[in-house]
């Protein structure tokens, strides 16, 4: 299966979604959310245990396509109309990140702006180029964020320094990124395929039935009152414990061997 916009590859493990728009430096077209989401549905649908996100060029994703924003506002006489369906398609991909139960790896490559910021956020763990940048810019054009931002940001740099990065619109490098938490580490430009598909390739051999229920608590910590995670938590050990991983973890354990998680 091919894409407008999107490169996708699987190597049998590890599905690796390329946002295909260099020359508009990745910009969330509505075709590209499109083929966003048809890229993940279909790396579901080949078994991927994770899934590597990038972007080819300069840029992982310069956020939206103000080119694009600006032609539908001619056409439809009203610049929002951008913001109506296009937008509902961007959150409908955010959401599939998150409820897609197997790592999700973002790799981000040069620029990182605005919704990109957010996508990459959306991801469980977030490698970059030490040559990346960051953004919440929506404020540069007099918008407010989306794609998560403001659900992402705040839980991983805290209330102050979400707000000075939404109000102010400045950018940050990704050594400043990861020393305010919203990366996990820092990479030579050169290395960072190779070291997200490292990455991937362990998470992939991993139990991966258990990465979807870290997710799942993941996804609800900040809401649940400590009761109700205690109680989510209970529901996904039960889980666990019943899953084929489990006894193979323990059997692996007690014949001093690496185990051979299968997923299930």
């Amino acid at each position: 299966m091919s894409f407008d916009t999107v490169n996708y590859s699987f190597n049998g493990s590890v599905a690796t979604v390329q946002m295909n728009r260099p020359e508009a430096l990745n910009a969330l077209s509505l075709q590209l959310s499109l083929d966003l989401r048809a890229a993940i549905e279909k790396a579901r649908e080949d078994g991927a245990r994770a899934v590597i996100l990038t972007g080819s060029g300069r840029a992982f994703c310069s956020g939206g396509d103000l080119r694009e924003m600006r032609a539908m506002g001619e056409k439809e006489g009203n610049i929002e109309a951008f913001l109506d369906s296009p937008l509902k398609s961007l959150h409908d991909v955010i959401l599939l990140i998150r409820e897609t139960p197997v790592p999700f790896i973002a790799a981000v490559n040069g620029v990182c702006a605005g919704a990109g910021t957010n996508f990459a956020l959306a991801c469980d763990l977030v490698l970059a180029a030490d040559d990346a940048s960051f953004n919440e810019a929506f404020v540069r054009i007099g918008l407010s964020p989306d794609c998560g931002g403001s659900f992402f940001l705040p839980r991983v740099v805290g209330e102050k320094i979400a707000t000075e990065l939404f109000m102010t619109g400045g950018t940050i490098d990704a050594k400043r990124a990861a020393e305010l938490g919203m990366i996990n580490r820092v990479v030579p430009a050169a290395d960072l395929l190779d070291e997200a598909g490292k990455l991937a390739a362990q998470l992939a051999a991993g139990p991966t039935g258990s990465y979807g229920r870290i997710k799942r608590m993941m996804n609800a910590t900040f809401s649940n009152d400590l009761r109700s995670q205690l109680d989510l938590e209970a529901q996904c050990q039960l889980e666990s414990g019943k899953a084929a991983d489990f006894k193979e973890g323990v059997n692996a354990f007690f014949e001093k061997r690496p185990p051979k998680f299968t997923g299930k």
